[in-house]
């Protein structure tokens, strides 16, 4: 069952001096059952970013909210990604498939199939599930 809600980030770790936090915290493991997602805000060269963090099969898997056919969220009905059988993310908009693990657009539109999303690395320490900022897309 998918939570109906987006976070804002917190700092969970701080860089040296005056260094931007190094990681931020997005949630715990004990929220997101198999097959759900949590919509998250993170900061991305310096702008703020919708991020989605999906449990696919017990492991955990985070990605930019954006379709890389066009620029636009995947999640038509607010934080859903999965494909009916939850096998797949897709784009609600062009019924694009993506590989959950990879991110790795499998059909859609033509010159999609090949495109990947914009992953965001994740840690998982204590429970706490971490995103570390990407480079900016």
């Amino acid at each position: 069952m998918a939570m109906k809600r987006t976070r804002r980030a917190r700092a969970g770790g701080r860089g040296r001096g005056s260094s931007p936090p190094a990681r931020y915290r997005i949630g715990r493991v004990a929220e997101l059952a198999p097959g759900g997602s949590l919509k998250f805000i993170l900061p991305i060269g310096g702008v703020d970013e919708e991020c989605f963090v999906v449990n696919f099969g017990g492991a955990f898997h985070a990605y930019v909210n954006r379709c890389c056919h066009i620029p636009i969220a995947l999640d038509w009905i607010d934080n859903q990604f999965f494909t009916a059988d939850g096998g797949y993310l897709i784009c609600q908009t062009h019924n694009a498939c993506y590989a959950p693990d990879s991110g790795q657009c499998l059909a859609g539109p033509p010159g999609t199939p090949g495109k990947s999303l914009v992953r965001v690395p994740i840690e998982i320490k204590a429970g706490v599930i971490y995103a570390l900022p990407p480079a900016a897309p």
